[in-house]
């Protein structure tokens, strides 16, 4: 990412934010609620850690049939994604819990699902809040060369069927976290000298790094390896099933909310100035889905409610169902868009239309 700085514009006439901000701010006064998480978030949190952790030691202790261990694997793969939609997503921006030491905790349990909080709050609290669809700032919309997202990154003829291969990679996000994202990442962002608050000591983020690697591939291939009487290729099966599913389910509910024929993805001009300030970015470049899917809801974290979420990301999920209303009404007062899919299978159709579009020969396509 070797692009200028970008700069949002200052203007915005109308005063969409200063308003929106007010009613949002006057919705928690007015019911005397907290913008943090609430019961249903702690109850959530117990759910999801018990979903991801008890099949582990079920299958450590007790003797289970091929069938049963495959899909302990895949149960343990969905409360993996769902400890880091629910749980880690939002302590990591700080919305949890009041307390600093909670969210700090919490936002922890990154390194049981194999990453690393300070590149996470770089790539995702930094890059892709501040810059959220922008080519070449954004890296969320980044896939090496294997994906096209953007008209505006590089074409190779074999993108003419990423609409079909696509899927198939998306499962690995998680994986390639494990293995080799966190140390690209880490020094690439102590490079730049890039981070989310206090900038830490690069000595101290790379022990962090190495030794929560050790610590977690101990925990789930070298233990049940050494001390468990289960053979080694099951082990590695396992951990890779509930990766895959963990890293599909992540990957797709991020697709459909940025990378899909709604969403608008702006370059800046050219002395680096977006056209929009950035929270109207934000309405122009995010689009929700599913919003009144109770399931849908409750499982990815309120994700499905990006718009909300990319506005005040210091507001946990468990209110976004109820301020929806409220940037819904005041987006279209102010005669803003507010993108969304009613259902979670027209947003996937959306993003695969999508990479169809983005996979076609742009020399060819019409000017």
């Amino acid at each position: 990412m070797k692009n200028p700085q970008v700069t949002f514009s200052r203007v915005d006439s109308a005063k969409f934010f200063r308003t929106l901000n007010k009613r949002v701010n006057g919705y928690f006064k007015e019911n005397n609620i907290s913008r943090n998480g609430n019961w249903k978030l702690h109850l959530k949190t117990v759910i999801m850690f018990s979903i991801y952790l008890t099949p582990y030691f079920l299958l450590l202790t007790l003797d289970f049939p091929g069938w049963a261990q495959l899909l302990f694997t895949i149960i343990m793969g969905v409360g993996m994604a769902g400890i880091g939609m629910n749980v880690m997503h939002d302590a990591n921006h700080g919305a949890y819990s009041s307390k600093k030491w909670i969210n700090k905790v919490l936002g922890s349990s990154i390194y049981i699902l194999a990453g690393n909080a300070y590149n996470w709050k770089v790539q995702h609290n930094v890059l892709h809040h501040t810059y959220t669809n922008i080519h070449g700032h954004d890296e969320d919309l980044e896939a090496g060369r294997v994906l096209r997202f953007s008209k505006h990154a590089e074409w190779n003829r074999f993108h003419r069927f990423q609409h079909y291969y696509g899927v198939f990679l998306y499962g690995l996000l998680t994986f390639n976290w494990a293995l080799t994202t966190d140390f690209q990442q880490t020094y690439r962002y102590l490079k730049r000298k890039l981070s989310f608050g206090e900038f830490p000591k690069p000595s101290t983020q790379w022990s962090i790094l190495i030794i929560t690697k050790i610590i977690y591939f101990s925990i789930w291939i070298v233990i049940p390896l050494l001390f468990f009487n289960i053979v080694w290729w099951k082990i590695l099966l396992g951990f890779f099933i509930m990766h895959y599913v963990a890293g599909l389910i992540l990957s797709i509910v991020f697709q459909l909310a940025h990378v899909v024929e709604e969403a608008d993805m702006p370059i800046p001009d050219a002395s680096g100035t977006m056209k929009n300030t950035w929270a109207i970015h934000q309405l122009f470049t995010t689009v929700n889905f599913s919003t009144k899917n109770r399931i849908m809801n409750w499982f990815t974290g309120g994700l499905n409610h990006q718009v909300e979420h990319h506005i005040f990301p210091n507001i946990s999920h468990v209110h976004y169902t109820k301020i929806s209303k409220i940037v819904k009404e005041t987006a279209a007062e102010f005669n803003l868009p507010y993108n969304e899919y009613k259902t979670t299978r027209k947003a996937i159709i959306a993003h695969f239309k999508h990479l169809k579009q983005m996979g076609m020969n742009p020399a060819k396509l019409p000017a």
